[in-house]
């Protein structure tokens, strides 16, 4: 590829792209009724994680980069509490949380990793 952004290079970055195809997937099977609502609100969160570390790897300043990489935290923390709500709900399976659960943990320590980093 040309010019590849560099963010893209980022395993972190390509982790939480593959959460936000494993949240679309599972959010298939949810009811109609939820189409604007959890189904909505945890496909939002996904898709806010990737691009918000794009987003703040573009910036000048680690303050900057630092805030944006808060959103993306913040957004998974999110996806956790609605996956508990989805699982108590009987929308997903055990078993689906448990595989999404795990990908949330990867994405998290990876994101930890770097906003570590970028303290230094």
């Amino acid at each position: 590829m040309i010019n590849e952004r560099p963010h893209k290079k980022l395993e972190l970055w390509k982790e939480s792209m593959n959460l936000v195809d494993s949240i679309y997937e599972l959010t298939k099977q949810f009811p109609h009724e939820e189409e604007f609502g959890l189904k909505s609100q945890l496909r939002r969160a996904a898709v806010s994680i990737p691009s918000n570390i794009a987003e703040g790897l573009t910036r000048r300043t680690v303050a900057d980069k630092m805030h944006f990489l808060n959103i993306s935290n913040g957004s998974l923390s999110e996806i956790d509490t609605q996956l508990e709500i989805s699982l108590r709900l009987k929308y997903i399976k055990p078993y689906d949380f448990d595989v999404i659960e795990n990908k949330i943990i990867t994405t998290q320590k990876l994101l930890s990793g770097l906003i570590r980093s970028l303290r230094k």
